[in-house]
C-alpha cells in the first residue's frame, strides 16, 4: 500500500521507453517563481445579488474608495463571485462596506447602493503546495484552495478589462461575422496546473459566438435575411416577428433618445401592435417634462405621438412593433442599440457552425503564434497583482521530452493482394485488401425515401451494382444481387413502410432479413431517427442510411467506406492487428470495456441521460457488443453498471468460451473533480457483477479515464518530426513535465488530424490491479486506435470509448416521444422530448451480438 499513501489513485510506476525520442513544445508556460507567502482568503458577499460583470465594477469602486484607508493592502484579487485573495492581511476579520455605482453600471435604478460584506475564511500556507509538487504531500483542501488562488490571480486583470466567461476572456479586437446576427470573438483560455515538480499555466486560444452590436433594426434585418429597412416595412408579417422575438429575447439594449442618462434594458419580447397602434396612459405633466404645478389628468397616447411631443423625435418606422423591456415599458426599435459583448448561448445552425469551424481551425504554426499573441496581451511581467503576490511567469512555451511509438502492423485476409500493411502518418487504404472476416449478405432490401422522379430506378440499380462490387472486392459474399427496391414517402408513416420493406425483403429469398439500405433525401435528423428507432427496436434488422446524392454518381471510395460499416453490422471483422502485435499481457482472456454517459443539452430539463457500455467479444479487440440504459438526467456515474457488466461478461463467455481474467475499462466523460466518486461507485459495481456470476470470481481490473476536453496542445520542434499537416506524428506520447506530479497519467496523440491543430487524448489511470507498465498501457491504447471499424485511419480515442459514444447517441433515437429539429445533423440531434424512460425502447436481441450502432 506504500504507493497509495500519497494518492488514492495509482502512483506513476515509472516512465515508458518504447518509441523514438523527440522534443515537442506545449502551450504550457512555467511559473518560474511561485509565491512563498501566506495568502489570505476572504468571502465577499454583495447585496443585492448581481451578475459577475457588475460585481467586478463594484469591486473596482470598492478598491478605489477603501484600498488605502481601510484595507491597508496591496493588490487583492477577486473572482467576480465570492472569493477574494489578498497577499496581505486586512486589519479586520469581518466587516461590511457600502459602495455606490454611478451611471449605467447600476442595473437597478432604485438600489444604487450595494452592501459588501468581507469575511476572512482561511489562511493559505503555500509551503504545502511546494511539498505536493515534490511528491511529498497528498492533495489536500488547502492545496486545492492554493491552486484556486493562483487561478484567480492570473485571471483577475483580464476579467476586469475584457468580457470574461469561465476560464477564458474574449476581446472584440479579433472578431469575424457569422451568418445572421452573430459574430465570433477570439478569446484566450488560461488555467494554473500542477505539473512535474512545478506549476504551469496552460494558455490556449478560444472562440465563442456573440450577438453583433449596433442598431437593433440592422440586427433584425440580418435575422430575417433582408437588405434594407424598407424590406422590413414590406415584409411586416406575424410569422417574421415570431422568429425575430425568439432570436432577440434576452438581449440587452441601450436606448439613445435620452442625452443625459443612457440606460440599458433587457428585451422581454415584442408588442403585438405597431408603434402607431401601441397606446398607453400618462399624466400630462410628464408630457411637459416633469414640471407641472399640480397633478393633471391622464391622457391616452400612442408611442409615435409620445416621442414627437416629449423628445421631438419623428419615428421613421411607425408600422413596426416595439420591444417590450418592462411590465409597462415599450420602446421603438429604431431607438435601440444592441450592447456589445453579449454571448450567444443557443445552438448555432449548420451555416454558423461551418463559419465557426473555419474561424477556429488553425494550422499548428498559426495556433502557436496566436497563443504567443495571447501571452503578450496578458503581459504577466507588468501585472501589478502578480508582482504583489511575488509570482513570475515564463514567456516561452515549455519544451518537453516525448516519444513517438511505432505504428502496428494491420492484418487483412490472407488471400488479399496485400494482406498486411503498416500505416503511414496514421492512414492506409483498402486497395488490394479483403476484410479479415467478411460476412455473407444474403437477405437485404433497398428502401428509397423519395419519389421515382427524384430517384429513378435505373439510378438506384446502378448504385446497388456499385455497392455489390465494393462488397465483393472486400471479400463479402453477396448472395442476392437483385435486392427488392421499395419506394416510400419520407413524410409518411415510416414505421409501416419499413415493416412492408422488411416483409418483401424476407419473402424475396425466403429468409430472415439481414439489412435494409435506406436512401434518404436529406441530412435531417427526424427521418434518420425514425428509421433507426424502427429497425433497431421493432424489426431487429441492421440498417444502412445513404444520402440520395451519393447514388447519382457512386464513387468507389464512398462504397468502400459503406462496406466497412455493413460488414461490422453483419457480425464481420474488418481488420485485426498483425501477428505478434498484440501486447503480451493480453494473452490471458481480457475484456476491454468502454463507458460513456450522454447528457441532454444545457437548459433541457425533461430528457434523461443515457449510459452506454461496450465490451470486446474476441481476443483481437475487433468485435464489440453494447448495452445501454436510460438514467436520471445529469448523473455522471453509470447507475446500472453492475447489470450492464453482467450482460457483457455473459456475452464474452458465450463468444470466447472463457471468463475474462482481466478487465480493462476505459471511461469517458469524467472531470478530475469526479474521479473519486466515479472510481468508488463504478469499481464496486464491476466487482459486484463478477461476484454475482460466480462466488470468488475477481478478475484483475484496470480503470482508466479518457479525456478529450482539455486545452493542452503539442507542436513539433522540427518539420522532419511533423506529419503532413504540421502536427505531431500519430503515436506521440507525453508523460513528463506537464503531467501530474506523481499520479499515473499520459497524453497520447494517436491520430493524424485533417483540420487544424490535433488534440491529443489524456489518459488517467485510477486503478490498476494488473500493475501494468506505462509501455503496456500506452502501446495497447495506440494499437487499439488502429482498429476502429468505420475507417482505415488511426483515430484520436480508443475504439471502445468511441463506440460507447455512438451507442449513447443512437439510443436517443429509440424514444417515440422525441420531436427533432430538422436543422440539426444526426450526430448532434436537438430535440424536445419527455423524460419518460419507458418511451426508450431496447434494441432487439437479434442485434445485440453484432455492432448495430455502426
Amino acid at each position: 500500500m506504500a504507493s497509495y499513501q500519497i494518492t488514492e489513485f495509482v502512483k506513476r510506476p515509472g516512465l515508458g521507453t518504447k518509441g523514438l525520442s523527440v522534443q515537442v513544445r506545449s502551450n504550457h508556460f512555467e511559473i518560474t517563481k511561485l509565491p512563498n507567502i501566506t495568502v489570505y482568503h476572504y468571502d465577499m458577499t454583495v447585496t443585492p445579488q448581481v451578475p459577475p460583470p457588475v460585481n467586478r465594477k463594484i469591486f473596482v469602486e470598492f478598491m478605489n474608495r477603501y484600498r488605502n484607508s481601510d484595507l491597508e493592502s496591496g493588490s487583492p484579487v477577486y473572482d467576480g463571485r465570492k472569493n477574494l485573495f489578498s497577499p496581505k492581511k486586512f486589519p479586520f476579520d469581518s466587516r461590511t462596506f457600502e459602495v455606490s455605482l454611478l451611471g449605467d453600471a447600476a442595473p437597478n435604478r432604485q438600489v444604487p447602493t450595494f452592501q459588501i460584506k468581507i469575511r476572512r475564511v482561511a489562511t493559505i500556507d503555500l509551503d504545502e503546495l511546494h511539498a505536493f509538487l515534490q511528491a511529498k504531500s497528498r492533495l489536500t483542501n488547502n492545496i486545492l484552495t492554493a491552486i484556486m488562488s493562483l487561478d484567480v490571480l492570473i485571471r483577475h486583470q483580464p476579467a476586469m478589462l475584457h468580457v470574461s466567461l469561465g476560464r477564458a476572456f474574449y476581446t472584440a479586437a479579433a472578431k469575424k461575422p457569422l451568418s445572421g446576427h452573430l459574430e465570433v470573438w477570439r478569446g484566450y483560455y488560461q488555467s494554473v496546473r500542477p505539473a512535474f515538480g512545478k506549476m504551469m499555466i496552460n494558455i490556449d486560444i478560444s472562440a465563442t459566438a456573440f450577438y453583433q452590436s449596433g442598431p437593433l433594426i440592422d440586427i433584425i434585418l440580418k435575422i430575417l435575411g433582408l437588405r434594407t429597412a424598407d424590406d422590413l416595412r414590406r415584409s411586416n408579417m406575424p410569422a417574421y416577428w415570431t422568429k425575430v422575438e425568439r432570436q432577440i429575447k434576452g438581449i440587452r439594449i441601450l436606448v439613445e433618445h435620452r442625452q443625459k442618462t443612457k440606460r440599458t434594458f433587457k428585451i422581454l419580447g415584442l408588442t403585438k401592435t405597431s408603434a402607431r397602434e401601441t397606446v398607453f396612459k400618462l399624466s400630462t405633466d410628464r408630457m411637459r417634462g416633469q414640471g407641472g404645478e399640480a397633478a393633471e389628468p391622464e391622457v391616452e397616447m400612442d408611442i409615435v405621438s409620445y416621442f414627437k411631443n416629449v423628445y421631438n423625435i419623428n419615428l421613421l418606422y411607425p408600422t413596426l412593433p416595439c420591444v417590450r423591456v418592462g411590465k409597462n415599458i415599450a420602446l421603438p426599435m429604431e431607438l435601440c442599440r444592441v450592447v456589445e459583448g453579449q454571448r450567444y448561448q443557443k445552438k448555432l445552425d449548420e451555416r454558423q457552425t461551418a463559419d465557426m469551424i473555419a474561424f477556429t481551425s488553425q494550422t499548428p504554426s498559426l495556433r502557436a503564434n496566436a497563443i504567443r499573441d495571447g501571452v503578450r496581451l496578458l503581459n504577466y511581467q507588468q501585472n501589478e497583482h502578480l508582482q504583489d503576490f511575488g509570482m513570475k511567469v515564463s514567456n516561452e512555451m515549455a519544451i518537453i521530452k516525448a516519444r513517438v511509438l511505432p505504428p502496428p502492423l494491420i492484418a487483412y485476409h490472407p488471400t488479399s493482394q496485400e494482406p498486411r500493411v503498416v500505416p503511414r502518418d496514421g492512414a492506409w487504404n483498402l486497395k488490394g485488401k479483403r476484410l479479415s472476416m467478411a460476412a455473407t449478405l444474403g437477405s437485404w432490401g433497398i428502401v428509397v425515401l423519395a419519389s421515382e422522379r427524384e430517384a429513378p430506378q435505373v439510378q438506384i440499380k446502378a448504385f446497388v451494382r456499385e455497392l455489390i462490387v465494393g462488397c465483393t472486392d472486400a471479400g463479402m459474399n453477396v448472395l442476392n444481387k437483385t435486392p427488392p427496391i421499395v419506394y416510400g414517402n419520407p413524410h409518411g408513416n415510416i414505421e409501416e413502410l419499413l415493416k412492408s420493406a422488411w416483409i418483401q425483403t424476407g419473402n424475396a429469398v425466403k429468409s430472415q432479413p439481414q439489412l435494409l439500405v435506406c436512401i434518404l433525401p436529406n441530412t435531417g435528423t427526424p427521418l434518420y431517427a425514425d428509421i433507426k428507432r424502427v429497425t433497431d427496436t421493432l424489426l431487429g434488422v441492421s440498417s444502412q442510411c445513404i444520402q440520395l446524392r451519393h447514388t447519382r454518381d457512386p464513387k468507389k471510395q464512398y462504397c468502400a467506406n459503406v462496406v466497412l460499416k455493413i460488414n461490422a453490422k453483419l457480425g464481420g471483422v474488418n481488420a485485426v492487428l498483425g501477428r505478434d502485435m498484440m501486447p503480451a499481457f493480453m494473452s490471458a482472456p481480457t475484456l476491454v470495456l468502454g463507458g460513456d454517459v450522454s447528457h441532454p443539452p444545457p437548459g433541457d430539463t425533461t430528457r434523461p441521460s443515457i449510459a452506454a457500455l461496450v465490451g470486446s467479444m474476441d481476443d483481437k479487440m475487433a468485435r464489440f457488443a453494447a448495452t445501454v440504459r436510460v438514467q436520471t438526467a445529469r448523473t455522471e456515474t453509470i447507475a446500472d453498471l453492475a447489470d450492464m457488466t453482467v450482460e457483457l461478461l455473459k456475452t464474452f463467455y458465450q463468444t470466447c468460451g472463457a471468463k475474462p481474467e482481466r478487465i480493462i475499462f476505459y471511461r469517458d466523460g469524467i472531470s478530475e473533480g469526479q474521479f473519486t466518486e466515479v472510481l468508488k461507485l463504478e469499481v464496486q459495481a464491476i466487482r459486484a457483477a463478477c461476484a454475482r456470476l460466480e462466488t470468488g470470481y475477481k478478475p484483475l481490473l484496470t480503470f482508466l479515464v479518457v479525456q478529450k476536453r482539455h486545452h493542452t496542445r503539442f507542436f513539433p520542434m522540427k518539420s522532419s518530426e511533423a506529419d503532413g499537416h504540421g502536427n505531431c506524428k500519430p503515436g506521440t506520447v507525453i508523460e513528463t513535465a506537464i503531467v501530474h506530479p506523481f499520479e499515473f497519467d499520459f497524453y497520447l496523440q494517436s491520430h493524424a488530424g485533417l483540420l487544424g491543430t490535433s488534440r491529443s487524448t489524456h489518459y488517467y489511470v485510477l486503478l490498476d490491479d494488473s500493475k501494468l507498465s506505462p509501455d503496456d498501457l500506452q502501446d495497447l491504447s495506440f494499437k487499439m486506435c488502429h482498429l476502429y471499424a468505420r475507417c482505415t485511419r488511426s483515430v484520436s480515442i480508443v475504439p471502445p470509448v468511441y463506440y460507447a459514444h455512438l451507442v449513447a447517441a443512437r439510443a436517443r433515437f429509440h424514444s417515440k416521444g422525441e420531436v427533432y429539429s430538422d436543422t440539426t445533423s444526426a450526430d448532434s440531434a436537438e430535440a424536445a422530448g419527455t423524460g419518460d424512460a419507458s418511451l426508450y425502447k431496447t434494441v432487439r436481441p437479434e442485434l445485440m451480438k453484432v455492432m448495430w450502432f455502426m
